[in-house]
């Protein structure tokens, strides 16, 4: 439905720019890219185990390297630990959190856990990535963290009651939190055909520009009535 959709719009939007040691970190930010072609670009240009970090991290790693043409390394996390996975030890909230396994059977515990000190916890959406973020954070500066440390944190980030600050980059999840707060009668599939939408302009991956790239194609519209 989507591919259908998108042919006819093809002819509004502007042509992708490729990922190119030369390109400007303007030019970075206003692409999509997806995880495959980052790990190409970081394999090109010598980036440090590109090829094992998150997408985000690769983003930032690479923009970096766009300001200032210097490869750093991009994250002081462990990107190689080894041995059996916590939950194989047994998890309990006095466990020291040594090889982590962002699974189902890690999840359950931390949210069981939670709702134990806490009944009827409501899961606020971004909870969980943030506090994958928040550990990784703390593990960066050497402290030493427990599952109880975990689960307390987690509590705390379902119990903000501000939004949560957005996640630097345009992301998907930024996008479909503004087109919900923003669009009357907003749907899923709404929100998804917008997205596939800013995922091929030339400009930031934010709701902004969807609604600049509509506004301009309704103003086309009419010229062309």
């Amino acid at each position: 439905m989507i591919g259908k959709w998108f042919e006819k719009e093809a002819r509004l939007l502007k042509p992708k720019t490729r990922l190119l040691k030369s390109m400007t970190p303007a030019q970075f930010d206003n692409g999509y890219w997806y995880a495959t072609e980052l790990r190409e670009f970081a394999t090109a240009v010598g980036l440090p185990s590109g090829h094992r970090l998150r997408k985000d991290e690769l983003e930032k790693a690479i923009k970096g390297f766009l300001e200032s043409g210097k490869i750093e390394s991009p994250s002081r996390r462990s990107l190689s630990a080894s041995g059996g996975r916590d939950a194989e030890r047994g998890l309990s909230l006095d466990l020291a959190v040594a090889v982590y396994r962002n699974d189902k059977v890690t999840w359950d515990f931390i949210e069981r856990e939670a709702e134990k000190l806490v009944a009827g916890l409501k899961r606020k959406s971004g909870a969980r990535y943030r506090l994958n973020r928040w550990r990784e954070a703390q593990i960066v500066k050497g402290l030493r963290l427990t599952y109880g440390d975990l689960v307390r944190e987690y509590i705390r980030l379902n119990q903000t009651i501000e939004p949560f600050a957005q996640i630097p980059h345009g992301r998907y999840i930024n996008f479909l939190s503004d087109f919900f707060a923003s669009e009357k009668g907003a749907t899923r599939e709404k929100a998804l055909r917008a997205w596939a939408q800013v995922k091929e302009l030339d400009a930031p991956k934010n709701y902004r520009s969807w609604v600049n790239f509509t506004k301009s194609r309704r103003e086309r519209q009419d010229d062309q009535q």
